[in-house]
């Protein structure tokens, strides 16, 4: 395997602090866009959107218990599936309990949302040990509106803020063949009865809330996907599906 070069320990350090400077600067670069993430406008939710959960039907409203702020996991989960997709999959179990409670302490609550019905979603969470809340859109046009399901005879397609054209421009047209599911995260502020739509990232804006990731990429080996530089580091490889499947 082509392992790092064995140095001694100065110039180690010297590299380590050649490499630390650029971590600065993108962690600068990183703090200003969040700046400015949290300078974008906002738009109102009007639609009467519905979903269903534990204790029945519930209202967007309702989805933040009270709370100031919502963060909607788009986990994709078809109606004819008997199981969530394998990747979001992977992220939900990495949630907890712990994690939940830091949010509320801000003010914010985590659920998930798919388009299975509820009691498919119910059956999932109770086989794997799931706790986190986890609601059914199920009949309403949610998935759609947030562009998480792609379906050109309900609503025109656009994802990752692209539409058709844009997608067969970025040799994403497999997208457009049929209908399906996708990943994203969305992110929603209540005000005084109203609810606001401030954020949605997609596709591998996901990626900064995965936490294997996260700590793969401090490593030398890295996330042993296929795509990675440099090559030769592990025998094999895996596909860049974030599911860690052996």
């Amino acid at each position: 395997m082509a392992l790092p070069e064995v140095v001694t320990r100065t110039e180690w350090t010297q590299a380590r602090k050649d490499l630390l400077r650029r971590e600065k600067e993108l962690k600068r670069a990183q703090d200003a866009l969040a700046v400015d993430r949290r300078r974008l406008p906002m738009v109102e939710v009007t639609p009467d959107y519905r979903f269903t959960g534990p204790g029945g039907e519930v209202t967007l409203v309702d989805l933040f218990d009270g709370r100031d702020q919502l963060v909607v996991q788009h986990v994709m989960f078809d109606p004819a599936w008997d199981e969530a997709c394998s990747a979001c999959s992977a992220a939900l179990s990495e949630l907890s309990p712990g994690l939940l409670d830091h949010l509320h302490a801000r003010r914010t609550t985590f659920v998930a949302v798919s388009r299975a019905p509820y009691d498919k979603l119910a059956e999932v969470a109770s086989r794997r040990g799931w706790t986190f809340p986890w609601f059914s859109s199920f009949g309403s046009s949610f998935n759609l509106d947030f562009h998480v399901t792609l379906d050109a005879s309900q609503a025109p397609i656009e994802y990752n803020y692209r539409d058709a054209d844009e997608l067969r421009a970025a040799g994403q047209e497999w997208m457009l063949e049929q209908p399906g599911e996708q990943p994203g995260y969305s992110c929603f502020l209540a005000d005084q009865g109203r609810v606001f739509h401030t954020y949605s990232t997609f596709a591998r804006g996901t990626e900064q809330l995965g936490g294997g990731y996260a700590f793969l990429d401090m490593t030398a080996l890295g996330r042993q996907e296929e795509w990675e530089e440099p090559k030769g580091r592990v025998e094999s490889v895996h596909g860049a599906m974030p599911n860690f499947a052996p």
